[in-house]
């Protein structure tokens, strides 16, 4: 069960990107014209997702798959194209309505929307799990029980994204603060790669997963750490 601050922090970002951030949100993961700053985020995002759309399978046919944190749906669509039968989840309801909205009509597998915290219950079990920037905004401890809780359903891989702790990312969030509140998103946690490594093999919960490959994108103001975990194959 999260403890207290996963669940604070978790409000604070349902309020903000349901309330403050949406249409911003949406304008920054549609080709509308953003911001020269923005511009960069979008940058980053885009070639974040589709190294995570790399090291899945090219055909995700009859497999499920988790994209915890959705948003507008962008990676739910391309691993849809691949066949997959996909749950999306996001704590958003204006996100998750315009990602509805806007999902093609010809895709070779399927997408469930569902408005709702990414460890709720009752999901099920998964072959894949992506978490692209959903577990950013959370204390170490509380991330890697996320992480934890993914292994538990995750049959294949699961890959998700960390803020790493480098020195440009630490003047950056420090000029973040310059922008008015109204910009702001909840407080981004950065940690160690090093770190993220040390907690995920010192920790029973991931007996029987190892970690394959582990890739950074920096672009302007975004930099976004990606890890793999895969199950070990005696372990399949």
């Amino acid at each position: 069960m999260p403890n207290p601050s996963y669940q604070e922090r978790r409000d604070q970002v349902e309020s903000y990107f349901d309330r403050t951030a949406a249409e911003a949100w949406k304008r920054l993961t549609s080709d509308a014209p953003v911001s020269g700053i923005r511009a960069t985020v979008r940058a980053g995002r885009e070639r974040m997702r589709a190294m995570l759309l790399d090291w899945l399978p090219a055909d995700l046919s009859g497999k499920r798959l988790l994209d915890a944190g959705c948003g507008t749906g962008l990676l739910s669509v391309e691993a849809a194209r691949r066949g997959a039968e996909v749950y999306a989840v996001d704590l958003s309801p204006t996100l998750i309505a315009h990602a509805r909205e806007h999902v093609p009509s010809d895709l070779p597998g399927r997408i469930e929307f569902a408005v709702g915290d990414m460890l709720a219950p009752g999901q099920g079990d998964f072959d894949h799990i992506v978490a692209m920037d959903s577990i950013i905004h959370y204390e170490p401890d509380d991330a890697l029980d996320v992480i934890a809780g993914f292994a538990e359903r995750a049959r294949v891989s699961v890959l998700f994204t960390f803020a790493p702790r480098t020195p440009a990312l630490a003047l950056m969030h420090a000029v973040g603060q310059f922008f008015p509140r109204s910009d702001r998103s909840p407080a981004i946690v950065p940690i160690a790669e090093k770190a993220m490594r040390a907690r995920i093999q010192g920790a029973a919960r991931f007996d029987g997963w190892e970690i394959g490959r582990c890739e950074r994108i920096v672009q302007g103001f975004y930099t976004s750490q990606a890890l793999e975990l895969r199950r070990r194959k005696e372990d399949t």
